[in-house]
């Protein structure tokens, strides 16, 4: 069965650190862009950021420029989003999701397989 794991997330106080991965099963992520979304409630999903095939990272959400950073390992078939200095703002359900292309495009349209969503909650 071809799909993205995720795993991490949960409660963290303001300032705090998380990070989450996504786990490809079925199939190799090496060749493709991954992204992660969030989407808060009463929000639509937006893009996070993400990652080519050849490492290059582009920003989506310029609120998490220099706090957030994404990496791949492609012997694990993973890749991870490391969060630091939380906000009660980034407060949301993340996703990662499959580019169909080796680039980063930042619509969701342009992406086929999608984790099942993490919750994160940045709270005191």
């Amino acid at each position: 069965q071809l799909q993205l794991v995720q795993s991490g997330g949960g409660l963290v106080q303001p300032g705090g650190s998380l990070r989450l991965s996504c786990a490809a099963s079925g199939f190799t992520l090496e060749y493709y862009s991954i992204s992660w979304f969030r989407q808060a409630p009463g929000k639509e999903r937006e893009g996070v950021l993400c990652i080519s095939a050849s490492g290059l990272i582009t920003y989506y959400a310029n609120s998490v420029k220099g706090r957030f950073t994404i990496s791949r390992d492609n012997a694990e078939n993973t890749v991870y989003l490391q969060m630091n200095s939380l906000k009660p703002e980034d407060t949301a359900v993340y996703y990662c999701a499959e580019g169909l292309w080796d680039r980063c495009e930042g619509s969701p349209d342009e992406h086929d397989y999608w984790g099942q969503g993490t919750q994160v909650t940045v709270s005191s």
